[in-house]
């Protein structure tokens, strides 16, 4: 939502501001920090309602957020995210105002007066407590009354939009027993079928490359560096006033052009020459972190306890050398990966296709198979959850691929499934049932949103938003 207000300017975006006034919720809180103007330029507008900056002012100050918590964030884009916060605001607003609906008074005082926050010790309302409540949070009565009632409206709103997501009981029991039945398998594990790595030939390995060669090509740099440190350059090993003031006249030296030779010109340390180098790990040494920072030709980075002062002399592309025992076994790792994607797919193509049985899957596992019980959806102790998830949408006889934790690769035969006994009254089912009822919730109000974007055009006027932002530098 941010990034869109970021984006648009006078650009139009749709209803998709729902779900965040959901989020944002407002709460209770004082009218601290804030600021006041009389300047009623349109910052936005929503169809042909006007969001003035008046209107995103007093939102402001009802937020609570003082104006140097703002100033301190204006590069964290903290104006369009109270933007987005008003703009979701009064686009509720509007769609209560279209719906018709109202609450009466006698509600709102109903509401405060079963508060239990404004309580005493035998449950009865204590007008004190509330009057107390108030100041402390620098509020007068009719203030919180209208946000208490626009809270209400609000909820009214979603309840209405959420008329009718109640799930039949027997379809939620029906679900419940699907994902808690158990599974009975046999499976075997692929890594047996695929081809050792190190039986690829080097005119394999040289296909490979020819084949990829685009892609497989890697950069590289020739440079120079030095080691510099407190020992290096003051002489003694303490990290003081001086030695940073060395490495700030470095520094300047650097900003001001200086090559690489002149710099070093009176610092006695040893110049390390370095050809042909890509790093081949992601270990952290010395020529890993400045290949990192290559796109410098010349300049001075720290690592650990040192600082590295290094010159990038060359940049140059160079397929992969066969000569290299790293980069040899690098590659042999590559087409061995390759190959078991590549025959997983086969097995997975002959599934789709009908074209995988019993006597294949016989033929594949050597007849050295293992079978297991999966208790319910949620049990992932030999296969990650996914997997488990998958096997669960599929029906009796079916053959499929899946892993572990690990990612090693296993094919599966589903040879059975049985009910399981279930508890009503269990903490696990009550769980079960308030999910399903969320997640309807959230597919009606996802489709609620899309209607909000079709119905809905939103403009910003970037000008007001960034006058907004100059107030508060």
């Amino acid at each position: 939502m941010i990034e869109k207000l970021k984006n648009l300017g006078w650009k139009q975006f749709g209803g998709l501001v729902l779900i965040v006034i959901i989020i944002i919720a407002f709460g209770f809180g004082g009218f601290g920090g804030g600021f006041s103007t009389n300047n009623q330029n349109n910052i936005a507008k929503i169809n042909k309602t006007n969001v003035t900056t008046q209107d995103f002012i007093d939102y402001v100050n009802q937020s609570g957020i003082s104006q140097e918590a703002i100033r301190n964030n204006l590069e964290n884009n903290i104006i369009e995210e109270l933007l987005s916060g008003l703009i979701s605001t009064t686009l509720i607003n509007l769609e209560i105002k279209d719906f018709n609906l109202s609450i009466n008074e006698k509600t709102i005082l109903k509401n405060i007066k079963e508060n239990k926050n404004f309580h005493d010790e035998n449950g009865k309302f204590e007008r004190v407590k509330y009057e107390k409540f108030l100041l402390s949070k620098n509020m007068s009565a009719p203030i919180f009354e209208l946000k208490l009632k626009n809270r209400e409206l609000q909820k009214h709103l979603f309840d209405f939009i959420g008329a009718g997501t109640i799930t039949p009981k027997f379809l939620i029991n029906k679900k419940y027993e699907e994902n808690n039945r158990s599974l009975d398998i046999e499976y075997f594990d692929m890594e047996n079928l695929y081809k050792i790595k190190s039986n690829y030939t080097d005119d394999e390995i040289k296909l490979f490359i020819e084949e990829n060669k685009d892609q497989l090509k890697k950069e590289y740099i020739d440079f120079r560096y030095v080691i510099l440190n407190p020992k290096n350059l003051i002489g003694i090993e303490e990290f003081n006033q001086k030695f940073f003031d060395e490495i700030d006249e470095i520094e300047n030296k650097i900003s001001q052009g200086n090559s690489f030779e002149n710099i070093l010109q009176n610092i006695k340390v040893n110049i390390i020459d370095i050809a042909k180098f890509a790093p081949s790990s992601d270990e952290q040494s010395n020529e890993g972190l400045i290949y990192a920072k290559k796109e410098s030709k010349l300049d001075l980075i720290e690592s650990g306890d040192n600082f590295l002062l290094y010159k990038i002399d060359n940049e140059y592309d160079l397929a992969p050398d066969l000569d290299d025992e790293v980069i040899k076994n690098e590659l042999a790792e590559l087409i061995y990966q390759k190959g078991k994607f590549d025959y997983n797919r086969k097995i997975l193509e002959e599934i789709q296709n009908k074209k995988f049985d019993n006597t294949k899957f016989d033929e594949l596992s050597n007849f050295n198979k293992e079978y297991m019980t999966i208790n319910s959806i949620k049990d992932d102790k030999v296969f990650e959850i996914n997997s488990v998830e998958m096997l669960y949408s599929l029906p009796i006889n079916s053959f499929t691929l899946v892993n572990n934790s690990e990612n090693r690769i296993f094919l599966v035969k589903i040879i059975g499934s049985n009910k399981n006994l279930f508890n009503k009254e269990s903490e696990d089912y009550k769980d079960f049932i308030n999910n399903e009822f969320t997640n309807t919730r959230k597919s009606i109000l996802a489709s609620y949103d899309q209607l909000l974007t079709s119905k809905y055009q939103i403009q910003l006027n970037q000008k007001t938003i960034d006058r907004v932002k100059n107030y508060f530098k």
